[in-house]
């Protein structure tokens, strides 16, 4: 995989196996003894066919002068440990959480993109405790306000036995199959895909069992409805919202935003963005970022 200068791969153990992380490291970043004592920031990525933690390696650098960074390969991503198992929506809460209680001792500040910023959220609601503020991008469950994803066609496709995994040797762990994918779908401007961020998901797509956690996330094993959990959120959040992301629009997040407004202090909507801006415009998210951490940590 792709891994920035001046960061090492570290791992711990989790209830599902081994989680791999990246961290920054040395000399380059380290000016003193009390490195160790820097305030965490914890990237976590979202899901998809290739994801893994490179999808905020574009980011995460910025912050190391000044933060302890943390961007781990979840289970059945990247690096990480890829069980066969069909994933379900406890398999990730329980190992964020045990991430957070392993790596940290202070509570954290999340950035986290997609599907699994939901998840944070739902984390973030039953262990407060372990937060300090939140940063998210396009945190949807996927079947917000009643939708029902699973009964979408590509999700009744993926859902039959054998040509699951036939669609996804041949259509998504492709070199082909994972640029279109990010030209049409993921990326508001296709020109914006280059040929570094094709071959770190080639490479997380074809890790051995990695179809297991791609294809419980495609028929839609992992997707919820936020909007029955959000209002419970405490914890001080941003969220950022690209204007054209295809699966859930920024209507959604506008909706969610309203149901909390005690705790989701800032809604920016990015125009001429997709899904992933951290890959798409990393300056403009880095600086929205600088901006937002020090307006939560106010709160």
């Amino acid at each position: 995989m792709f891994q920035p200068l001046g960061f090492e791969q570290r791992s711990i153990i989790t209830s599902l196996g081994k989680i791999v992380y990246y961290t920054n490291a040395g000399s380059l970043w380290q000016g003193d003894d009390k490195a160790d004592d820097r305030e965490n920031l914890v990237f976590l990525h979202g899901f998809g066919g290739g994801s893994s933690a490179y999808e905020w390696s574009k980011v995460y650098p910025a912050f190391a002068a000044q933060y302890r960074i943390l961007a781990p390969d979840l289970i059945g991503w990247g690096k990480s440990e890829h069980p066969e198992r069909n994933y379900q929506i406890e398999d990730y809460l329980t190992i964020i959480r045990e991430f957070f209680q392993q790596t940290c001792t202070e509570p954290v500040t999340a950035i986290a993109s997609s599907l699994t910023a939901a998840f944070t959220i739902r984390v973030a609601i039953a262990h407060p405790e372990l937060f300090k503020s939140l940063i998210l991008v396009t945190p949807a469950g996927l079947s917000d306000f009643g939708e029902n994803y699973t009964r979408s066609i590509f999700a009744q496709i993926v859902s039959v036995p054998l040509l699951d995994r036939l669609l996804y040797s041949t259509g998504i762990a492709t070199s082909g199959g994972i640029r279109s994918f990010l030209e049409q779908r993921q990326f508001a401007q296709p020109n914006r895909v280059y040929d570094e961020i094709v071959e770190a998901y080639l490479q997380s797509a074809q890790q051995p069992n990695a179809e297991y956690a791609a294809l419980s996330f495609v028929r839609g094993d992992l997707c919820f409805d936020l909007s029955l959990y959000i209002q419970q959120l405490t914890t001080p959040t941003a969220i950022i919202w690209g204007e054209k992301s295809q699966f859930t629009g920024p209507e959604i997040g506008r909706r969610l935003a309203q149901q909390n407004p005690q705790a989701i202090k800032v809604f920016q909507e990015l125009d001429d963005v997709g899904l992933t801006p951290q890959l798409e415009l990393p300056a403009v998210t880095i600086g929205l970022i600088k901006k937002f951490l020090p307006l939560l940590d106010s709160q």
